[in-house]
């Protein structure tokens, strides 16, 4: 795979995009669950968990658009580059 394989940024953004609406949820929901005077007892590791989930997310999404990238600079098998004819 080479550097012409690039992730671009707004690609990324839009792949994250109902993941991190999901995420910005989830955590505002583990925070105004947690008990009064125990907030940060009360959520921190849940937050934590979710965190570490979407940094896999992210990542993969990455990776992948990357490898999608790399596959569409290469022509479908079987089309050949030459032309040919009379």
């Amino acid at each position: 795979m080479g550097k012409a394989a690039q992730v671009t940024r707004g690609r990324l953004k839009a792949a994250l995009r109902e993941d991190f609406e999901r995420l910005v949820d989830q955590v505002a929901g583990a925070v105004n669950d947690a008990p009064d005077g125990a907030v940060i007892a009360g959520s921190e590791f849940q937050v934590r968990d979710l965190l570490a989930k979407f940094r896999e997310t992210v990542y993969e999404k990455a990776i992948q658009l990357r490898s999608e990238a790399a596959e569409a600079a290469f022509p479908p098998c079987g089309a050949s580059r030459r032309k040919t004819g009379p």
